[in-house]
């Protein structure tokens, strides 16, 4: 199979592949990359598919990057074996045309089209990134298995595995889809200054909600999917409604699961206290008038909404799962929970809500954690690093 390279005068090509830029962790990712490694050494070229209804997406950031993805419809989420082999053909013809340097994946579906298209096409580096797994949370036993082994092949077509925590290092080493050798950790990366400086905005959501300037705000920010399990939230809300009746909840996303939600929303007497915000785009304004941010997944890799939360001050209380506890310090930035756990999820936040000096002690501590480990700027520095390492061991 002919392998090509460019030479070291020209810069390098790098060719980033997701499913979708829907609104999340990875989308933010990838466009960052795109957009912050050093134009003088790199150019990078962000494939696309197209987002599920619900979902939302990320475009806004790109353009404002001045990322422009190169979108191919059928890269999207959903599974077709027909419209699958026809997106492989296409990132074959285009690597082969382009002739990268590097194709560097994200998402499962990405990942596995594209390192087949990039093994296919004699690329010289192929790196997958987990943003998270499908290992746990999502299917039954037998599908599980099937998933793992897809990954074990991918990972042998792959110089590097990358993996947004430590902890979900450790559990692609444990369900043997590669060596703790072969996967490397770079934390996500995120520009976050207007969360640092979020605090002038306090009291702007209440206002626009309607609601006192004292009233309890407990937030969860997520797609609204069985993984993040907004069920568990809902059964806490009933638990903390009954102990701090003036509290509310926002649930701030949207999803396929918003109408079943709503529902059982209902069917709890919650109609009053939680309110179904959609997606928003002021970050910055839902964060600053939150008391507590609260995640109930039953899988994660890195939550970017407890990052959020943190740079914001806010304390936070989520299950620990996945990546989780490689953010949240349990005790010093919030508190972390059993999965599936609602009388302890409710106890957790209602501490919180009563100890306002405490939740303020945690917030704090929780910004310096996000100020030291998850800016744009080491992310970026990373990944030129590990692309610099890689393409010397190629030679």
């Amino acid at each position: 199979m002919m392998r090509h390279t460019n030479s070291w005068t020209d810069r390098i090509r790098v060719a980033r592949v997701i499913a979708r830029l829907n609104i999340g962790g990875p989308a933010i990712h990838t466009i960052l990359l795109t957009a912050g490694l050093d134009p003088a050494r790199f150019e990078s070229l962000l494939i696309t598919g197209v987002e599920a209804e619900h979902e939302g997406n990320m475009l806004d950031l790109a353009a404002a990057k001045g990322v422009q993805p190169l979108v191919i419809p059928d890269l999207g989420r959903e599974i077709s074996p027909w419209r699958d082999l026809r997106t492989l053909w296409m990132l074959y013809r285009l690597f082969r045309r382009w002739r990268p340097s590097i194709v560097h994946t994200h998402t499962a579906k990405a990942g596995t089209v594209g390192r087949l298209a990039a093994w296919l096409a004699g690329v010289p580096i192929v790196i997958h990134t987990f943003h998270g797994h499908v290992f746990h949370g999502y299917f039954g036993p037998q599908k599980t298995r099937a998933f793992i082994y897809i990954e074990w092949v991918l990972a042998r077509l792959s110089d590097r595995i990358v993996t947004v925590s430590e902890g979900q290092r450790t559990e692609l080493a444990g369900y043997g889809i590669a060596p703790l050798d072969k996967i490397a950790v770079v934390p996500l990366g995120f520009e976050l200054d207007e969360l640092f400086h979020c605090q002038p905005h306090r009291g702007e959501l209440r206002a626009e909600l309607g609601l006192a300037a004292d009233t309890p705000l407990v937030g969860i920010v997520a797609r609204l999917t069985a993984v993040k399990n907004h069920h568990l939230f809902l059964k806490a809300a009933r638990l903390i409604a009954q102990e701090e009746p003036g509290t509310r909840f926002l649930v701030v996303g949207d999803g396929e699961l918003r109408d079943e939600l709503e529902t059982r929303t209902r069917e709890l007497g919650l109609e009053e206290q939680v309110l179904f915000l959609g997606w928003r785009s002021d970050m910055p304004r839902i964060y600053a008038d939150l008391d507590v941010v609260a995640l109930t997944s039953r899988n994660e890799g890195t939550p970017v909404s407890l990052i959020e939360g943190m740079a914001a001050g806010v304390p936070v209380v989520s299950t620990a799962v996945g990546g989780v506890p490689d953010i949240v310090a349990d005790g010093v930035c919030g508190y972390l929970v059993p999965p599936d756990d609602a009388a302890a999820l409710a106890r957790a936040i209602v501490a919180l809500l009563r100890d306002k000096e405490k939740a303020q002690a945690m917030g704090q501590a929780g910004r310096q954690v996000v100020k030291a480990r998850f800016s744009a700027e080491r992310l970026i520095g990373d990944v030129e690093r590990l692309y610099i390492q890689l393409l010397s061991e190629k030679g």
